[in-house]
């Protein structure tokens, strides 16, 4: 176990020099942050000042040791715009929210995805698993901004029930994070309802109707307990999906995540707030995938080996 922890470390640390090396890269192949500081007017010794200041004058090679040694640190610079805030802090503040909300959102695909996926397998071809697929192809088939603006004008503009944005409570939280998981739960849905129906036509799912457990028993405990592995694949990449990918409902339901953060630091050409963005959830992807391998362990110990 310690060696195949150790092995995913490793794997986790070279992809995270990889895609410093990236970030480190593409911030200066797509412009001058020095004319991006600077205003138009400004002289040539103000310009050879800042360049000298940020390390621009030093080849490459010792740019990027001083960018890793800041990264290391959390010291991405200030924000081009607004208050000339510390990079790294804008995302620092705006991680919880995005986490709540990602949270959330996994939690109601789970509640719902799984049990549905379950039923439809555990009766396959009834007319409960015809409505349960036609639920999954519509969930992957509704835009995820255009239920976001139905939700709002039904539950908020018609039915007074709910805030149309914002963040601070729970009532804040319900149309985003169901908007955000109407596409997961089907998917969850149709992941779920193929493994089970493999699992149900499994040898070993055979023997235990032959030792006469009871059915329940059978599809909740056996069948589905082999097979959470492809389900703890995708749960995995949703929920770091859900922390990295939500600017469009973070957008319409004014969510202050990182987001909608990484959104405005790109029109704002902010790169000290793109940079600190990409290596954030870069980070939080890898740790999510790093999770998932443990569980797989812990679900089928096989597999360390």
């Amino acid at each position: 176990m310690i060696g195949y922890l150790i092995k995913r470390l490793a794997e986790l640390i070279v992809a995270l020099l990889i895609m410093s090396l990236l970030v480190f890269s593409l911030a200066r192949l797509t412009g001058d942050p020095v004319a991006l500081l600077l205003s138009d007017y400004a002289t040539e010794e103000e310009r050879s000042v800042l360049t000298q200041q940020l390390g621009l004058d030093k080849p490459l090679t010792e740019q990027y040791a001083i960018f890793i040694k800041a990264a290391l640190q959390g010291d991405f610079g200030n924000s081009i715009s607004g208050n000339r805030q510390p990079a790294m802090e804008l995302v620092l503040e705006r991680l919880p929210a995005s986490l709540l909300l990602a949270s959330a959102a996994m939690i109601i695909s789970l509640l719902a995805g799984v049990p549905m996926g379950v039923i439809a397998a555990a009766r396959r071809g009834a007319k409960t698993d015809i409505l349960i697929r036609v639920f999954t192809l519509l969930g992957q088939s509704i835009p995820v901004f255009w239920l976001g603006m139905v939700f709002i004008y039904f539950f908020s503009v018609q039915l007074g029930w709910l805030p149309t944005s914002g963040y601070g409570s729970f009532s804040h939280l319900i149309l985003p994070a169901t908007s955000m998981a109407l596409f997961t739960i089907a998917a969850i849905t149709r992941l779920t309802r193929v493994s089970m129906i493999d699992a149900l036509s499994s040898e070993y799912i055979k023997l235990a109707r032959i030792k006469g457990l009871p059915e329940r028993v059978i599809i909740w405990k056996h069948a589905l307990r082999n097979s959470l592995i492809p389900l703890v694949t995708y749960m995995g990449t949703f929920f770091a999906m859900m922390i990295t990918g939500a600017v469009v409902i973070e957008t319409v339901f004014s969510w202050p995540g990182i987001g909608r953060l990484a959104y405005q630091s790109i029109l704002d050409r902010d790169f000290p707030v793109m940079q600190a963005v990409v290596l954030t959830t870069t980070l939080l992807f890898m740790l999510a995938n790093f999770v998932v391998d443990l569980i797989y362990v812990w679900i089928d110990p096989r597999i360390e080996r």
